[in-house]
Parts: C-alpha cells; structure tokens; sequence
C-alpha cells in the first residue's frame, strides 16, 4: 500500500505518549508490563512515520495526580512530535475516579473494562475509522468481535494469560450492542442461539479476543509454542485450544517486547557512572563499589556481585530456587567474596531476611525492597542476575542485563529461551546461563558455569562482555519490536477478510 494504514492501538495502560498529540496532560497509567509495552510501541511507530492513533481510558484521577518537573522532563526525552490529535480517551464514571488502573476489585474492574470498550466501539472506531485494530489483553477482549462485524483486521496481543467473564445480558446493560456479533464470542459452553445463551452462557474475554482476531501474537514465540504444545498446566484448556486453532491456521506468533531507551548505561541518568562496551570494565566496577557503598556490602570491586531484578514471587519467578541454594553458593565461593544483591518486592522478600539474619550474611547479601533508582544501581554494578522463572511470556530484565553487561541466569523456558544463549567463549558466542531442570541443583549448576566465566583471565570477560553489550543495544530495541509489528500489520492487511 502507498497509502499508510491507519492503526488503532487498544490499551487500557501505558506510561507516556509522544508530545503534540492534541493535549497538555501526561498520560500514564501503569499496572504493569503492558503500560510499558505500549507506549514504546506508540512511540516507536511515531518514530517511523506511521499513521497510528491511540483508545485510552479517561484515568482523570491518575492523570491528573501525576508528578512534575523532573519526572515529566525525563519522559520528553522520549517523546516524538506530531502534528493531529491522536489521543482519544473513553469517557466514563467507572474510571474517573480511580486511583489505580486495577481496583482489586473483579466487579470494579469488569465495570471499567465495558465501559471502556462500550465508548472504543461506539465512538473511538468510528470516528478514527482505522484499518487494523491492535488490541491489547483481556479488557479490550471484546472488540475482536466486533471488528469482525464491520470487516476491520484486528490483532490481538496476550501480554498476560488473566481473563473475566461476564454475560450477553451484562454485557449490552452496559451500552454494548453484543447482538451485533454474539457468534463471534466465546461463550464457556456452545450457545444453542442468542436467546438461550443471554442470561447465563458466559463469554470469557481473553477467548473471545483470541477467538475473533484476525490474528493474535504473544510477546515471545516460544511461550506461544509451549501454550500450543500444552506445557504449561495453568493455562486453561480453552485458552490453549483456541490458541492452537489459530497457530495451525497460520495466525498466531511471538513478537518480542524491548526495554525502554532510558535502560542504556551511556546515557543513564540514574547510575553513578556511566559507560559504554569500550570502557565497561573501568567504570562497572566503580559502580560496583558505589552499590557496595550504599548497601554495606563488602567493598571488594573483584567481588562477582550477582542481582536479582524480579519481584519475589515463587509462583513464577523461581525465587525458592535461590533460597534453597543460596547460603550453599555464597559458603561455597566465599573466598572469592562472592555477593548477592535483591532489588525487589514480594511474598518471598521475608524468607530471604531471614536467611540473611539466620546465617550472619549481612556482608554479603543485601536484600532491598524495589526501588526503580537502586534498580538501575545494580544493573550497572552487578556482573550477572538471576532469573529462574518456571515460565516466562517474555521478559525484560535479561534482555536489560546484556546492554549493562550484566550477564542472565536463566531456567531455559518462554521468553528467556528466544533471548538468552549459552555463553561460549571458544566459539565467541553466547549471552549468559541458561539451565533446563526447574530445580534449586539447575540453578546451582548455572551459578557455577557463571562463576567458571568469571574466574577467566579479565582480557578474555573484557572481550566477551563488549561483544555482549554491542549485540544486546542491537538486537533489543523498540526499532526492531516496531518493524515487526509494522509488518504483521501490512501481513494482516493482505489477508482475505474471512467472515
């Protein structure tokens, strides 16, 4: 196409939107990754000259609570001009007042998620009329659907695998004319016909999103392949079988989410001392000694200072790995002073503590509560992190890691195994440690080929560490995530529209 298409993206998080697009307001609203994702991507597209436009809940509340000044400066910097309004907020009472994206709340956040879809199809849509929707997790699950009505492609994008339900008749109580295209929902058991399936047949919204998409993508491909190859137990049957309709149909991939632009060591405004792959070796390690200052470790810059950047949770993140292991690995590298650093919050936080307490550590291992300045601390200062996760969509930390030089412990699963590669040294490749049984002795394996790597002469780390970072700043970044898009969007748009 000559003529560039015109998207609409379909979120209801994000952290900043480019500058000029009709309006004076700093826009962020963030639960989590998503709020991330999205906005690079808005601003990466902006970046490439695309014609792309964005539905956002009206968090009056949120928005209207943001912080100034410094904070407002420094998302500026990654702002793109444009020259028409491109902003366009969904107006309702169910998330004026809200001072979170999420209440905690599953009626709260059902009412809000209706709301918002109620004012993107009646009113966003229309008035954008754009060529390809790009629809973002489980409260924007419904429009799928509706885009099929009217002949729009639209893509889905799974960030996380949680979902609501609701009914037709809640549904269209809410202004959703869900008569319009019911078949293209996906109820909890197969509705007979509209009437019989009104009151009671529920429609989940993660399903239906994927259901009525004219394609779906995951943020990495291989939690897509794992979900299809029915290897993870927590996701439900019904997710995975559409999920499986879809990749056999040749409409379903990964495409990998990238860190944001401020996470580069050269131009980090919230580490002591910046750097880049020529000078690493110098300047990690007067980071390494300002981290060491800060939180009483032992100031050793020789020390092998490991980091661990994920919240503490042990449902997914594989953190009672490292509390089963983790007075064996310091006892048993104590003479090379080896540290532990956690920058993190989590149900797991407390049993750490205690480890720390127990065992007299306190030299050793700091563990800290998250703090996104401290965060990026120990990005710069630290040698290797950990990231045992049992599953993982995508993740942002070991991609982070490589671009500061920091090299990822990893359990070889989802997004971890399409980023991470096993460091070779003879054959000059590799990005970190990767370890394939989910269990405290993997992780203890991994541990001890990052410490074989970091007992070898400093000319040989020093060169595989530049090459590390130079490939990383290449291969993560919102350009390539962009493109990507840019073409599953032109792939989409050649598509036979199938009704």
């Amino acid at each position: 196409m000559e003529e560039k298409p015109r998207i609409l993206i379909v979120t209801p998080e994000v952290t900043y939107l480019p500058e000029d697009m009709g309006n004076r307001v700093n826009y962020s609203a963030k639960a989590g990754g998503l709020a991330d994702v999205s906005a690079a991507l808005i601003s990466a597209l902006f970046d490439l000259g695309c014609d792309v436009h964005v539905a956002l809940p009206n968090y009056r509340s949120i928005f209207n609570g943001q912080s100034t000044g410094a904070h407002n400066r420094e998302l500026a910097k990654i702002r793109r001009r444009l020259d028409d309004e491109r902003i366009h907020l969904a107006s309702d009472r169910a998330f004026y007042y809200l001072h979170n994206v999420y209440s905690g709340y599953s009626d709260k956040d059902l009412k809000a998620s209706l709301a918002f879809q109620r004012e993107v199809m009646n009113n966003i849509i229309p008035r954008v009329e754009p060529d390809i929707i790009h629809c973002n997790d489980w409260m924007t699950g419904l429009i799928p659907a509706m885009a099929r009505q009217v002949e729009i492609p639209c893509l889905f994008t799974i960030h996380n695998i949680h979902t609501m339900t609701s009914t037709m008749e809640e549904i269209e109580d809410r202004g959703i004319d869900a008569a319009s295209f019911w078949q293209w929902l996906f109820f909890k058991r197969p509705p007979l016909n509209y009437e019989e399936s009104w009151e009671q047949n529920r429609i989940d919204f993660l399903c239906s999103g994927v259901f009525a998409a004219h394609y779906v993508n995951t943020v990495s491909y291989t939690f897509l392949r794992e979900i299809v190859e029915d290897r993870h137990a927590f996701v439900e049957s019904r997710l995975k079988n559409e999920l499986v309709h879809k990749f056999h149909a040749g409409c379903a991939t990964g495409i990998l989410n990238a860190p944001e632009p401020e996470f580069n060591p050269t131009v980090d405004t919230k580490i002591r001392y910046n750097y880049g792959p020529k000078n690493h070796r110098e300047f990690k390690a007067k980071n390494k000694r300002f981290l060491q200052k800060n939180l009483d470790l032992e100031l050793d810059e020789n020390a092998p200072l490991f980091f661990w950047p994920s919240r503490l949770d042990p449902v997914q993140k594989g953190c009672q790995l490292l509390a089963e292991i983790l007075y064996d690995i310091v006892s048993r590298y104590w003479e090379n002073n080896f540290q532990v650093v956690f920058v993190a919050s989590g149900s797991y936080e407390r049993h750490f503590h205690n480890i720390v307490r127990f065992h007299n550590l306190s030299s050793r291992v700091a563990v800290c509560g998250f703090s996104e300045a401290l965060s990026h601390q120990a990005f710069a200062g630290s040698d290797f992190l950990f990231m045992p996760s049992s599953f993982e969509p995508c993740g942002l930390p070991q991609m982070i890691g490589g671009i500061y030089g920091t090299l990822p412990i990893v359990f070889d699963t989802g997004g971890l195994h399409d980023t991470v590669r096993q460091m070779d040294t003879e054959q000059n490749m590799g990005n970190g440690f990767l370890f394939n049984v989910h269990d405290s002795a993997g992780l203890g394996w991994a541990v001890d080929r990052a410490m074989d790597f970091y007992k070898m002469a400093p000319g040989i780390r020093e060169q595989q560490i530049q090459r590390i970072m130079v490939e990383s700043v290449l291969e993560f970044n919102h350009t390539r995530c962009a493109e990507e898009y840019i073409n599953l969007y032109g792939k989409m748009l050649k598509r036979p529209f199938l009704v």
